[in-house]
């Protein structure tokens, strides 16, 4: 904080990756705790990754939120654009590939991103449009909005924030790049793909120093419709949360993870603008259940 700022905890919200039916659940989510006290748009910091990217924008840009959830409960939001087909088998046969022989993670994100500019995808305009469309404010906004994404070429993690001087919608849109889905984006001068393939959540985002505001999260509220399984390739929620309290000891966190009902509703393609209705509905259920507990935490 400033050196004449009062002195409060300071408050981070990290939403995760999980495709359209990952944005539906966590403005679900986000609309449902609202609705039982607890109002995360006023998070010092906000990290987004993928889906989260476009959940943190639209929450930090002041869009409003409710009106979103019954866009996506009615069917009538995220439809428009090249349909994606999201192979899991296909991806995840790459991602083998990518980790084989790999000298560390750098090294297989990199290889991800060679095949990521090598696929048939859309034309990044298509792409771009898409993603212009789902976000009705374009400037970057006051609150320490962090998006991740993935140099194509070196493997690198890239934050885009206020101060990176790029583009929000390109910051976005390469947050969202999924790899032989959609093309890697440009953003500054380097092409990027999804965030995701460093992290779902990237959890230790929220503690770093950051314009105004100095430390660690002292409240961090994770959101997270995709959970990597522990022992793959990536760390799960729950993982990178405990890595953060050993680093930073005693501050804990509060992480809302979709359940069984989210799950089925998400199905078989993320991807898939038909799994947003139930999926918005889930979240918005679980939201509303967990929010006593957060609203506690929270404030």
């Amino acid at each position: 904080m400033t050196a004449d700022a009062p002195s409060r905890p300071v408050r981070a919200l990290v939403l995760g990756g999980g495709g359209l039916a990952g944005i539906a659940w966590e403005v679900g989510v986000l609309v449902g705790l609202a609705e039982g006290g607890v109002d995360l748009s006023l998070a010092d910091r906000v990290v987004g990754t993928s889906a989260g990217s476009v959940v943190g924008t639209l929450l930090t840009t002041g869009v409003d939120l409710t009106a979103v959830h019954e866009e996506h409960l009615s069917g009538e939001s995220g439809t428009t654009g090249t349909p994606a087909n999201l192979d899991m088998d296909a991806l995840g046969a790459e991602l083998a590939a990518a980790m084989d022989g790999a000298r560390d993670a750098g090294e297989m994100r990199a290889r991800l991103g060679a095949w990521a500019l090598a696929a048939d995808t859309p034309p990044e305009a298509d792409r771009l449009e898409v993603i212009d469309a789902r976000l009705p404010v374009k400037e970057w906004p006051g609150t320490d909005l962090r998006i991740s994404a993935v140099d194509a070429e070196t493997g690198h993690l890239a934050v885009f924030t206020r101060e990176t001087r790029v583009r929000l919608v390109d910051a976005v849109a390469a947050s969202c790049a999924v790899p032989g889905v959609w093309p890697p984006m440009t953003a500054g001068r380097r092409r990027y793909i999804d965030g995701g393939v460093a992290s779902v959540v990237h959890v230790a985002r929220a503690d770093d120093d950051g314009f105004d505001i100095v430390g660690p999260a002292d409240r961090l509220v994770v959101v997270a419709p995709l959970d990597p399984p522990a022992g793959g390739p990536f760390r799960s929620v729950t993982q990178e949360i405990e890595a953060r309290q050993e680093t930073h000891p005693g501050r804990e966190a509060v992480a809302i993870l979709a359940d069984e009902t989210a799950v089925a509703a998400f199905g078989t393609n993320v991807l898939d603008p038909a799994t947003m209705p139930a999926s918005a509905k889930a979240g918005r259920e679980q939201g509303r259940a967990r929010a006593a507990e957060v609203a506690r935490y929270w404030a």
